[in-house]
């Protein structure tokens, strides 16, 4: 347990953030789905996607503007194509509807791609790999975002910190999981910063006039910066077009902030890949094996100066997670205590920790 930490068993969380959902009338399916996905990224330290986030879907709950009654039906258009309206409900409940649907057409067909339009916010993109990957899977998953990063050469923010994710079912050696945004940083580490009056580092994020500033207040006004500067950028665009241009979703800057303005839905798009990687090769035998040489050899290279170890994508979370299962989950007691008084203030009396 770090120090000033308290350590929440991660059945407890889920219960916690379960009745919370209830309270405000989701129903005990979804609540389940959105609580798994956010203890999820608690338990593998992606904390700026946990359940620390439960205030601000809650708060579009309120506003009218996140459905939380939705019809969610699938709309095939080939025997491996398929679209889901969202209606505006929450991205975890489309994402994992969406991904399910990829799957079962993999099963049958080999591959499966489901586009989801009028979403929301899904979370940590990990999380519907590991789905697909618990299946035996691989699995791409792109979805756009909300502006907040300029294209490169320009001050005006355009396009979002929309992650890309890609993953690997693997052998003896672990699975292959790859979760990342186009940006230097996700904008939810600069939100955890504000929220515990932290500095963030240069080069991080740039202020409202274009400034770098390493104070999380400021850059929450400003813009986020991509990585490898064009590069960062390029995928940026490209996520838009995958997670909203061909989806039907909104795209090209006019996904909605789910913070600045909490009365309209997001338009969020999202676009989820499942294949069979063993299609190609002689054998499932075969490609474990060929994954698994892969890991050894990415994980045995000499390290640089000042490392002690080599991870695989993915590895590092996978570790923090069979860690936290056995320990629980730090929180910090003012985490607890905004969390607390929040379930009080919708008459909820469910504790994380007494």
């Amino acid at each position: 347990m770090a120090i000033g930490t308290i350590n929440v068993p991660p059945s407890r969380a889920q219960e916690w953030t379960t009745q919370v959902l209830e309270q405000v009338g989701v129903k005990h399916e979804h609540a389940s789905i959105v609580a798994k996905a956010l203890v999820l990224a608690d338990l593998r330290g992606v904390d700026t996607h946990g359940i620390n986030r439960l205030p601000g879907y809650l708060d579009r709950i309120k506003a009218g503007s996140l459905n939380i009654s939705p019809s969610l039906q699938i709309e095939q258009k080939t025997p491996v194509m398929a679209c889901l309206d969202a209606e505006s409900s929450f991205g975890f409940v489309a994402g994992h509807t969406a991904i399910n649907h990829s799957i079962q057409m993999a099963e049958t067909f080999g591959i499966g791609i489901t586009a989801v339009r009028n979403s929301s916010h899904f979370g940590m993109a990990a999380t519907y790999l590991l789905q697909a990957i618990e299946k035996g899977f691989a699995a791409m998953v792109f979805t756009n975002a909300s502006r907040s990063m300029p294209p490169w050469g320009s001050k005006e923010p355009l396009l979002g910190t929309s992650p890309m994710a890609i993953g690997f079912h693997g052998g003896e050696k672990g699975d292959f999981v790859l979760d990342m945004s186009p940006s230097v940083v996700a904008r939810g580490k600069v939100r955890k910063a504000a929220r515990r009056g932290e500095q963030i580092p240069e080069g991080w994020m740039l202020d409202a006039e274009g400034r770098a500033t390493t104070d999380p207040h400021a850059a929450l006004k400003g813009t986020v910066l991509p990585i490898g500067g064009p590069k960062g950028s390029g995928l940026a665009a490209m996520m838009d077009i995958f997670g909203g241009l061909i989806t039907g979703a909104s795209f090209a800057g006019d996904v909605n902030d789910q913070y600045s303005d909490v009365t309209k839905p997001q338009g969020v798009g999202h676009w989820f890949m499942v294949f069979k990687p063993e299609a190609f090769l002689g054998s499932r035998e075969e490609y474990l094996e060929r994954m698994d040489t892969l890991m050894d050899r990415i994980r045995d290279c000499a390290p640089a100066e000042g490392v002690t170890r080599i991870y695989t994508p993915g590895e590092i979370e996978a570790d923090r997670q069979k860690t936290r299962e056995k320990t629980g989950i730090p929180y910090t007691p003012q985490e607890v205590e905004a969390l607390h008084d929040f379930a009080a203030s919708l008459e909820c009396s469910a504790r994380l920790f007494e």
